[in-house]
């Protein structure tokens, strides 16, 4: 038997370079491996990185998939719903054979067919005050993916609490508007809507209807924030709130301030434990509670 082979310049070149990528893995992210911003470091983070989507819908859609081939190691699929046919005119990551399934299981399918190396955590349930913290612990990133105020206002108010970075986005009709919040360097979703809009006063989606393309937009927007926070490149959305006319195909941006007097992270919280919250019409602070912390 001969010596075992000492491997070449360009094989300790490819293991310096790549940080241990394998030869397939290097093909499969080589467009984004040539980035300067990206790299085999930056690949290798988003590797080793989890992000949870909560909702398996219009934005959370194409977020999955766009994470899943970028290569960020772990995904998280909380929904509870199942697939409805009404569903696939925007919620891409969905198909016709997926009717009647679980959301969040007919979003891992498709994932895992994308890209095998991609461990899939499904979570089926619908988020509360009593469950919140629990599913939100250990993620590196949240995206806001949900379709009602008060889960909007539940991942804000837990994501703040956990210090927990996440992506908002909301659509309706031909209208998108996205943010992101970094825990306690930043505004947060509450330093813009204070509390959730009277009854009737924002029709949904289900109401007012939604162009297909528009959550995508948004929700291609938002998986590309999450990466861009795990590698640590370029600015993120955070005090900017962008804005999206797909109707007259026009973005703009304006300031968001951080309220000192904010309920969620505000000088002096008012939320420090979420039994404080009714997550219900206005999802305002109970009267008299008091927090845990």
């Amino acid at each position: 038997m001969g010596e075992p082979k000492s491997p070449s310049r360009s094989e300790k070149a490819v293991k310096k370079d790549f940080f241990g990528l394998t030869q397939d893995q290097i093909v499969r992210y080589s467009r984004q491996l040539i980035l300067k911003e990206v790299g085999g470091r930056g690949q290798r983070k988003l590797m080793e990185s989890k992000v949870l989507i909560v909702g398996a819908g219009g934005l959370g859609s194409p977020a999955a998939l766009y994470l899943a081939a970028a290569g960020v190691g772990r995904i998280g699929i909380a929904d509870s719903d199942r697939v409805d046919l009404s569903n696939l005119q925007r919620q891409v990551i969905h198909s016709t054979k997926s009717l009647g399934m679980p959301k969040a299981e007919s979003a891992k399918e498709t994932i895992q067919a994308l890209n095998p190396e991609v461990e899939v955590t499904t979570i089926e349930e619908r988020l509360d005050s009593g469950n919140a913290l629990k599913i939100l612990k250990g993620w590196d990133f949240v995206i806001d993916g949900s379709d009602n105020f008060p889960t909007k206002f539940l991942i804000n108010d837990a994501c703040v609490l956990k210090d927990i970075p996440f992506s908002h986005a909301g659509v309706l009709r031909f209208i998108g508007m996205t943010t992101t919040v970094i825990p306690h360097r930043g505004p947060c979703y509450r330093c813009l809507i204070k509390e959730a809009p009277p009854p009737g006063a924002v029709p949904t989606c289900q109401e007012a209807g939604v162009l297909g393309t528009v959550p995508g937009v948004m929700g291609a927007i938002q998986a590309t924030e999450a990466i861009k926070f795990l590698i640590g490149a370029g600015n993120l959305l955070v005090g900017r709130v962008l804005y999206f006319d797909a109707l007259n195909l026009r973005f703009d941006q304006f300031e968001l301030k951080r309220n000192p007097r904010c309920p969620s992270c505000g000088d002096k919280p008012l939320i420090r434990d979420l039994s404080q919250v009714d997550y219900g019409t206005f999802c305002r602070v109970r009267q008299n509670a008091r927090g845990k912390g």
